[in-house]
């Protein structure tokens, strides 16, 4: 009898053993499938569909009065394209407002985004990003003559900030007590002008894209805040979580593009800086924001 109940108990612990190798492999084979699905997906489309707004000049507009498809461009586009060629792959853009971007990669209706997109430690919990394809910081767009009344982060209390929904920045803006003004898929000049105009008060944005933006309509009386440098960022690719293999391959042609020069190249030609590079210069941390 005991022979017999040890046999059995052998056995038992064996199938269970086997059992659970089977459920392991069987977990990691699914991880697998699961990260390479969305390169694959794309390789066999042999197409890369990527979301961008066309409405920020410098990174992603349209050149010239007619807004057709060849004539979008930007850094974030040309970068873009420029990955999708090192892959092998052509690459069409869906045009979109940036807070249906991030849901419209969820829920593959694109594959990637690339619109400016900071990677921030929440946003990667939900996707995956690639490395870097440009450094910058934050700062404001105000009035002229007075700096909208803003001299320090803390004055955004009380003022109207004209940005997106979803954006980090219009984040910040809340954080220190403004009232966000949202447009959707608008572009700049209808920002910019609500400034001018008084309807808002500033614009928290990106150093380059502000930049531009403000040089892009001389007429208005807005400039950038001479003395406000905050929040440093990172921008990049954004795709599926979990697209591992995609997310490598994009890295790989990024890698590629900041060794031989490529990154540098094309960020000097939107930027006339090189924005694929850290900037220099102190840039104020901010505390307490939950990005």
């Amino acid at each position: 009898m005991r022979k017999f109940l040890l046999w059995f108990a052998i056995v038992a612990v064996t199938v269970l053993l086997a059992a659970c190798g089977d459920e392991a492999e069987n977990s990691q084979n699914s991880e697998e499938e699961s990260g390479s699905s969305k390169w694959e997906e794309i390789q066999e489309a042999g197409e890369i569909v990527a979301g961008t707004s066309g409405t920020l000049v410098a990174a992603s507009y349209y050149e010239g009065e007619e807004e057709n498809a060849d004539q979008l461009t930007g850094y974030d586009v040309e970068v873009m394209r420029e990955v999708a060629d090192r892959l092998g792959l052509d690459v069409s853009f869906e045009i979109m407002g940036i807070d249906s971007m991030l849901p419209a990669v969820n829920s593959g209706r694109i594959d990637v985004a690339v619109n400016d997109i900071e990677a921030t430690d929440n946003r990667k919990e939900k996707f995956n990003f690639s490395e870097p394809y440009k450094y910058s910081y934050s700062t404001m767009v105000v009035r002229k003559e007075d700096n909208s009344g803003i001299e320090s982060l803390e004055d955004l209390e009380g003022k109207k900030a004209g940005g997106g929904a979803t954006t980090i920045y219009s984040q910040i803006a809340e954080h220190y007590g403004a009232e966000v003004v949202t447009y959707g898929n608008a572009p700049n000049e209808a920002y910019l002008r609500d400034v001018d105009n008084g309807r808002t008060d500033v614009i928290v944005n990106d150093y380059f894209l502000s930049k531009f933006g403000v040089a892009a309509f001389p007429e208005f009386d807005i400039h950038l805040h001479p003395d406000l440098k905050f929040h440093p960022t990172e921008q990049a690719v954004v795709m599926p979580k979990d697209a591992d293999v995609l997310t490598e391959k994009i890295n790989e042609a990024l890698a590629e593009m900041r060794e031989d020069g490529t990154l540098t190249e094309l960020a000097e030609k939107f930027y006339k800086e090189d924005a694929s590079q850290k900037p220099e210069g102190e840039i104020q941390e901010i505390e307490g924001l939950d990005l």
